[in-house]
């Protein structure tokens, strides 16, 4: 098993327990497979995972996603292996605007600070390369890195921590914040998960075809 397969079927698995997650659909992929999982502390949680040993990709993604009157951030895992490095994206998403909510700032995502500055410590980590205007839709304490096997697998506490903070954020709440957030969420989404500011769908459609990689990015949006 890889060691994002590993790290990928662990954290589904926490999240499962802490959740009472259900499967509420399964769907093929030519390169893997799309699982929709609902609970009802979460609006869904969405993993995709693709392989295609040929060129030596592995690639997993759980996006936990809170109902949308929910001020409590998204948490994202991707773990990916390819045939020459390893990586990972890491993030609690914001539900508010961080600068006008200083109260809902520090306490959701403060805590991820030391965290954070630990892993990028790790010999063998090195940023990847994501743009400013992507970086916008995420936070300032994403993790998105390249590594090699060894620092990959260091990453394992960083990944718990972010997770066992969003798990006490979901069960404890998070500072009241202004604004439609149902209506920022979807603008947010729209533009995180569209093709001209995230170059990654050029790949996943390369590899699942226009119909399926727009099946998943739509499963994604709403």
């Amino acid at each position: 098993m890889s060691l994002p397969t590993a790290l990928s079927e662990r954290t589904l698995e926490r999240l499962v327990t802490a959740l009472g997650l259900e499967v509420a659909e399964q769907v093929p992929l030519s390169a893997g497979h799309l699982t929709v999982l609902r609970g009802p502390l979460v609006d869904k949680v969405v993993t995709v995972s693709l392989a295609v040993p040929p060129i030596g990709l592995d690639s997993h993604m759980i996006f936990a996603f809170t109902p949308p009157e929910s001020a409590v951030p998204h948490f994202t895992l991707d773990a990916v292996a390819s045939a020459d490095y390893h990586a990972m994206h890491l993030d609690l998403i914001p539900r508010a605007e961080l600068a006008t909510h200083l109260a809902y700032l520090d306490a959701c995502f403060l805590p991820l600070t030391e965290p954070l500055e630990r892993a990028w410590r790790l010999d063998g980590l090195s940023p990847a390369a994501v743009g400013p205007r992507q970086r916008a839709m995420m936070s300032p304490w994403m993790l998105v890195c390249r590594a090699t096997e060894a620092a990959f697998a260091g990453l394992d506490p960083t990944v718990d921590t972010y997770l066992d903070h969003w798990l006490a954020l979901l069960g404890g709440g998070v500072p009241p914040v202004d604004g439609d957030l149902a209506a920022r969420d979807a603008a947010n989404r729209a533009n995180l998960f569209d093709p001209d500011v995230d170059p990654v769908w050029a790949q996943v459609r390369r590899l699942l075809g226009e119909e399926q990689a727009e099946r998943v990015r739509k499963e994604l949006l709403a």
